[in-house]
């Protein structure tokens, strides 16, 4: 990795790789999304400031966590200037995510404890799917595996 010197405003493409450990390419996805900017200098390499840093390992755990790029989007853009996120920043902008979360952990835990006994649409097992789903109930509510693709808790 070539690192840059402590005292560097500007870091180039490939320091900010290695200092994120995000792939090149991933940068120039971030910046072609609106993520991140960057200069060009007379020869038409990108320079990044140094802030950079902050603002993909904020991306990297939004990600991480489930958050889709058009919301990180936002709240970026929701910051006064374009800066760089702050912790408290950060605290206010996971604060609003919660909700969105705690519905998806509820997902997972709900696809973790009937993963074993039905796939959600009733049909794995028919002796188990005449006391669970009798008639065939969820087939009105879409198609698909319904109580595994929906916010809400399974029908009971």
């Amino acid at each position: 990795m070539d690192n840059p010197p402590p005292d560097a405003h500007e870091l180039t493409v490939g320091q900010v790789a290695g200092r994120s450990g995000v792939a090149v390419s991933a940068l120039h996805f971030y910046e072609r999304k609106g993520l991140i900017h960057s200069r060009r200098t007379a020869g038409n390499q990108r320079r990044y400031p140094r802030d950079v840093l902050r603002r993909v390992a904020f991306i990297r755990v939004s990600q991480r966590v489930g958050i889709p790029l058009s919301d990180i989007r936002k709240a970026l853009a929701e910051l006064p200037e374009g800066r760089t996120p702050t912790p408290r920043d950060w605290a206010r902008l996971s604060a609003a995510w919660r909700g969105e979360l705690d519905a998806r952990i509820a997902q997972l835990q709900r696809l973790r404890d009937d993963l074993t006994g039905c796939i959600g649409c009733g049909c794995l097992s028919l002796r188990h799917c005449r006391l669970s789903n009798p008639y065939d109930r969820l087939g009105a509510e879409g198609p698909g595996p319904r109580r595994l693709l929906t916010d809400e808790p399974p029908a009971s």
